[in-house]
């Protein structure tokens, strides 16, 4: 278990509604919010600076090759397991204030302090919101082998889990309202400005990492990412569409009160 102590840990498989519900808590407590997606592209630049060889036969695929390889090499690739030490490592490099909730498919009980949380929705839910989105068929079937792996990695650790299937902000706060109470979170303006304006960041960063892989399918200049609203305000919840190259040097705001 690689413990940081200001770390909220969320888990769970692909499109079980993580990162929906680590947002919403952020903005809504004034945490610094995690999101281990936007850091794929550093962590696997940081397998491949290692040597790791499921890493580097992943960039030397195309996403069509890629895709086409069978279950096992399709988990190896994904590189479930070596992540998370990564983002460990990450969040350890993280100002020790506020809290920090982390959120990832590669949050396992292995990683993961005892703050922390699975959500497992029953898998016709899963299936539903994945099939909302156009994923290739050989992504759907890693996202079925993470799933039961994460599934059966929580279940024997005894891990916390959130089995709802709505309201899951609501579900996820309750389990971690000792936390929230005890703090620290962000209590100025300033400081939840500064919170948004990492997240939003790390969303650029991800998406400009993505397409400088020489396989990238599109391009940055038509990549239009959801940002947060980074007016400050407790109660804001709101977004704006952007292209990404479009990203503003200055505070991104999006509300009415802003």
């Amino acid at each position: 278990m690689l413990v940081t102590v200001n770390v909220l840990w969320l888990g769970g498989p692909p499109g079980s509604g993580k990162t929906s519900v680590a947002r919403t808590l952020a903005r809504r407590h004034g945490l610094r919010w995690y999101s281990s997606d936007a850091h794929t592209w550093a962590h696997r630049d940081r397998a491949i600076a290692a040597g790791h060889p499921a890493a580097i036969r992943f960039e030397r695929l195309s996403p069509a090759q890629r895709w086409a390889r069978p279950p096992a090499e399709l988990l190896a690739m994904s590189l479930h397991r070596e992540r998370g030490r990564m983002i460990a490592d990450d969040l350890r490099a993280l100002p020790s204030a506020p809290l920090i909730i982390a959120e990832g498919t590669p949050v396992t009980p292995s990683v993961a302090g005892p703050r922390a949380v699975w959500l497992l929705p029953s898998p016709s839910v899963r299936r539903d919101r994945l099939a909302s989105r156009s994923l290739p068929a050989g992504v759907r079937a890693l996202y079925e082998l993470l799933s039961a792996e994460i599934e059966a990695e929580v279940r024997a650790a005894g891990g916390r889990v959130v089995a709802a299937d709505e309201d899951l902000a609501a579900a996820v706060g309750s389990c971690f309202a000792d936390a929230l109470a005890a703090g620290p979170v962000a209590s100025t303006t300033g400081e939840r400005r500064a919170l948004l304006r990492y997240s939003n960041l790390a969303l650029v960063e991800q998406h400009r990492a993505y397409y400088a892989r020489p396989w990238a399918r599109g391009s940055l200049a038509a990549a239009v990412v959801e940002f947060d609203c980074e007016c400050g305000d407790r109660a804001c919840a709101a977004t704006v569409s952007l292209p990404v190259a479009e990203f503003p040097v200055a505070p991104l705001i999006a509300c009415v009160s802003g």
